[in-house]
């Protein structure tokens, strides 16, 4: 199978902090506290290997918060690829109680010089492999500008790679006017992006710009795809699945991109991409399923045809020993 590579541009460490209560103006006790290495292309690597489709995760990452992303990543059995980054790498902090919705403070992060953006879009191009993906996930930093994304874009072309593209506003403007395969916003995103007040339109628009095809994610009212040359293919979701919807895109993502390099059409991709994200939402934490609930999701999905899953649980090779980053060349530099 192809080489997925995966970009989180602006990754961070996910802190989640537990009180009894959420209380503005107060000291407030947390009673638990759990850290993560966060970002959505982050949550599309776990999922893809779940799916048995190991990813390399590129990121750009500094100071000490990121030497500890690293180390964490690659005691998981993540393949990672580093680019230095100046400054430290941000965090993000949810508060959670079991009263009301979580509040979420996300640093914006540190803009990158455009030697780091050179030195991802060598990355990109030394790891990405013909027939393979690069799937650029998530926000961008603080002052990102066009060219950038179409460095990257460009890059992963040369070698012959495609490109999946799941961000916001500018970047994915760029990421169409680069001519990525594939565009991958939500509803909102897509129309406040382009400007327009329809799926129709924002698609037909990001298609102009010279994005390949636009997949729009629409959460439990399914996804839609529109091709450049005018095919459009309509998506419900799995019905009757209510748990955690935190990732479930990123989820479907993956399932997306599975099922293209295993050589399925646009059509099943979008069912892969249906029933994945859907086992997203039972997982109560985000970039993770289980892989057993596939096949049931899939019986239950309203079209006429089923995805077809792998026969047997995916096999993964075995995760490697922590080690210090400070004083080993475990994790892969460009």
């Amino acid at each position: 199978m192809a080489r997925i590579v995966v970009l989180t541009p602006n990754p961070a460490i996910d802190v989640t902090y537990r009180v009894a209560e959420q209380r503005l103006g107060e000291t407030v006790r947390v009673a638990d506290v759990s850290r993560r290495p966060g970002g959505k292309g982050l949550n599309v690597v776990a999922v893809l290997r779940l799916l048995g489709s190991p990813a390399v995760a590129l990121q750009p990452l500094g100071g000490a918060p990121g030497r500890w992303m690293a180390e964490s990543l690659l005691a998981a059995g993540t393949e990672v690829v580093v680019v230095d980054a100046p400054g430290d790498t941000r965090t993000t902090v949810a508060v959670v109680d079991d009263r009301t919705h979580p509040t979420l403070y996300s640093e914006p992060g540190e803009a990158l010089p455009g030697a780091t953006w050179r030195a991802l879009a060598d990355a990109v191009a030394q790891h990405c492999e013909a027939g393979g993906f690069l799937v650029l996930s998530g926000s961008v930093p603080p002052a990102t500008a066009a060219e950038h994304v179409r460095h990257l874009v460009v890059a992963a072309h040369g070698v012959g790679a495609r490109v999946l593209v799941d961000t916001s506003g500018d970047a994915l403007l760029a990421a169409a006017d680069a001519g990525a395969d594939i565009v991958k916003p939500n509803e909102a995103e897509a129309l406040e992006a382009t400007g327009t007040g329809a799926i129709d339109a924002a698609a037909a628009a990001l298609i102009a710009r010279g994005a390949g095809t636009v997949v729009i994610s629409r959460g439990d009212a399914g996804l839609c795809a529109i091709g450049a040359d005018g095919d459009a293919f309509v998506q419900p979701a799995v019905p009757d699945v209510s748990g955690n919807p935190t990732g479930a895109g990123d989820a479907a993502t993956a399932g997306l991109i599975a099922a293209l390099l295993r050589g399925g059409d646009i059509a099943e991709a979008l069912r892969w991409a249906s029933v994945v994200g859907a086992a997203a939402v039972l997982s109560p934490v985000a970039g993770d399923i289980d892989p057993a609930d596939l096949r049931p999701l899939a019986d239950r999905l309203p079209t006429g045809a089923r995805p077809t899953f792998p026969a047997t649980e995916p096999t993964f090779p075995p995760a490697p020993v922590p080690v210090d980053l400070a004083n080993s060349g475990a994790v892969r530099k460009p």
